[in-house]
């Protein structure tokens, strides 16, 4: 059984031992305590303890709110985790005034997104590590 909850800062073990698996990440020192210390919120999803999934809620301080760094382990896609903890995500966006949820991804993600009720829409994106 998945458990999801939105009370719970994972340790920078957790996330990046889940990066690894989902994403195959290289660095498994990263510290993400910046990044979540000035999060809206985060949803992770643990089945047996383990975190299996995780979703950071980004805002400016105003109205607009981003979901960022969306993942599920592989093993375990496909049943409808990603889906909840989105749906929950939204959920905390609303809860704390956002106006505007934004998402970025890639192409192949598409159906996923508009299933969890967002609209497809122009932006525009540059690489600074170009």
């Amino acid at each position: 059984m998945v458990e999801f909850r939105n009370d719970y800062t994972p340790s920078n073990e957790e996330l990046n031992a889940l990066n690894q698996v989902a994403w195959g990440f290289e660095n498994l020192d990263a510290d993400y305590s910046s990044v979540l210390g000035r999060s809206l919120g985060h949803i992770s999803a643990f089945e047996n303890s383990e975190l299996i999934g995780f979703v950071n809620v980004s805002w400016d301080g105003g109205k607009h709110a981003f979901i960022l760094d969306t993942c599920v382990a592989p093993h375990l896609r496909h049943r409808g985790i990603g889906s909840q903890m989105v749906r929950l995500a939204i959920e905390l966006a609303k809860d704390h005034g956002a106006k505007w949820l934004h998402v970025d991804y890639k192409p192949h993600l598409e159906k996923f997104y508009a299933g969890c009720g967002f609209n497809p829409i122009k932006a525009g994106l540059i690489d600074l590590e170009k």
